[in-house]
């Protein structure tokens, strides 16, 4: 592991170079339509086709880049102990030089933090979907360790414990949009997950492998979830990774036993093991933590907030609304001048940078008692214009802005020690909890497990009904 940065560092981002030219280079949008087709519904039998090609596109893509992984199943528990220490030692010198005055490592400030959040929630909602296809497989005993990793991403079907679930209230607290305007290369490590999870027969070794690689512990996790506290922000989404992918009886151990367990036994063992690597390069599909750490600038992150408003807010200003002597409503219907209009709100007086926002009087708009624009910027985004505003000035781990969804959201889940047991009561209104049961009463056998399965799609699976069915799939284990 390279070593931490040096305490005068104010940010560094060590654990390897992002490549934007060929991680993003030729999406054409094309991700995101796939990837929604996979991760919010029940695909159709072309578009499993079209990304079980565009997955074999990747394999070849990533097939002369090093991994890892070691030359023999046998020695991948050793591996994988070797690896997690090595990991650990790394976040201990880490913890040493941050009580020795360093600066946190990722997150500049508070809405760095929410914006890493967003940019990575379409990797994120999909978590364990690379592992859906093997549900089918749960009476083969060497596929059991794989589907109850499976059923743990899941929960058990515990609303406090299912990892999407609670990263969709995570980014419901701070106001977050996983579903605006991201790019398009976002979507591709996701995609790959998605592509895995509903082509299982045709990609058993390369899921294997991708399970190997990703279920390790990486040094990145440890110090997410430390620089979000510091923050102020909720870390229980990253600390319950680091504890569920344990190297002791975790899903990096499961991982490590299932690679070799699934092995051949009559030859062919070094094409499966081949295609086991092959799966674990996949992992390195795409933007990861890092490059979206190093992506974020706060400059351009306020102008395309404001570039956003402009086409809701143009026209709603009266003429006597001005700055610098130019109409807001002329200004609005030009969001490529939102640098100039930030100028011009500075040159006005309107906005003092480097200082507390409250001095500002563009600030009180926004926040305070009567403020005529309460509610036109979502917590996330005031808390990036606040940033911006007081910019270089010293500030405290992270203030909180408020926002109106903090009234809505408050704390998602259960307190420890107190996780949900039995099934909840109907949602109103909820109409796939209601079809299933429904259907569930009266299926038996084959068809019983097979609308279990169906529900515990990545689609569905978070949802009332996949929460149900999941428990029911549990106990039927």
């Amino acid at each position: 592991m390279p070593s931490a940065p040096h305490p005068s560092h104010l940010y560094l981002v060590p654990e390897h170079a992002c490549e934007p030219e060929r991680r993003t280079a030729d999406t054409g949008g094309r991700w995101k339509p796939l990837y929604q087709r996979l991760a919010d519904g029940m695909p159709s039998a072309k578009d499993r086709e079209t990304a079980a090609d565009w997955l074999a596109d990747k394999l070849d893509a990533y097939a002369g880049e090093a991994d890892e992984i070691p030359d023999d199943p046998a020695a991948c528990v050793k591996w994988m102990q070797t690896s997690a220490k090595r990991v650990l030692a790394a976040y201990q010198q880490y913890l040493q030089e941050r009580r020795e005055g360093a600066s946190r490592r990722y997150f500049r400030n508070r809405s760095h933090a929410l914006f890493f959040l967003r940019q990575v929630a379409p990797t994120k909602l999909v978590d364990g979907a690379w592992l859906y296809g093997l549900c089918e497989g749960v009476a083969n005993p060497r596929l059991r360790g794989l589907v109850t990793t499976y059923v743990e991403e899941l929960g058990e079907g515990d609303p406090a414990k299912n990892h999407v679930l609670l990263y969709r209230h995570l980014l419901a607290r701070y106001g977050l949009d996983a579903q605006g305007d991201l790019d398009d290369h976002l979507y591709e490590q996701g995609l790959v997950q998605c592509a895995l999870g509903w082509n299982a027969e045709r990609f058993l070794p390369e899921i294997v492998g991708f399970n190997l690689g990703y279920e390790q512990l990486p040094l990145h996790l440890l110090i997410t979830a430390y620089e979000l506290k510091e923050l102020g922000l909720d870390p229980y989404y990253f600390t319950l990774h680091v504890t569920v992918d344990n190297s002791d009886t975790g899903h990096a151990w499961r991982a490590c036993q299932a690679a070799a367990e699934l092995a051949p036994r009559f030859g062919q063992g070094r094409d499966y093991w081949a295609r086991v690597r092959a799966g674990a390069r996949l992992g390195n599909c795409g933007w990861g933590t890092l490059d979206v750490i190093a992506s974020f600038d706060l400059d351009h992150e306020v102008q395309r907030i404001l570039a956003r408003k402009a086409v809701a807010g143009q026209g709603a200003h009266s003429h006597l609304c001005r700055i610098d002597g130019r109409l807001i409503n002329d200004w609005l219907a030009a969001p490529a001048e939102m640098p100039a209009f930030l100028q011009a709100l500075q040159g006005t007086g309107w906005i003092e940078r480097h200082k507390p926002a409250e001095r500002s009087r563009f600030w009180s708009l926004l926040q305070g008692d009567r403020a005529p624009m309460w509610g036109v910027f979502s917590a996330y985004e005031l808390q990036v214009l606040r940033d911006w505003i007081e910019g270089d000035r010293p500030q405290d781990a992270g203030q909180a802005v408020k926002g109106r969804v903090r009234h809505l959201a408050g704390h998602a889940r259960s307190a420890p020690g107190k996780g949900h047991t039995a099934a909840p009561s109907t949602p109103l209104a909820d109409l796939d909890l209601v079809a299933f049961r429904e259907r569930i009463r009266s299926a038996k056998g084959v068809e019983r497990q097979e609308l279990l399965i169906k529900a515990m799609s990545p689609a569905l699976h978070w949802t009332p009904a996949g929460l149900e069915a999941t428990r029911m799939f549990v106990n039927a284990l």
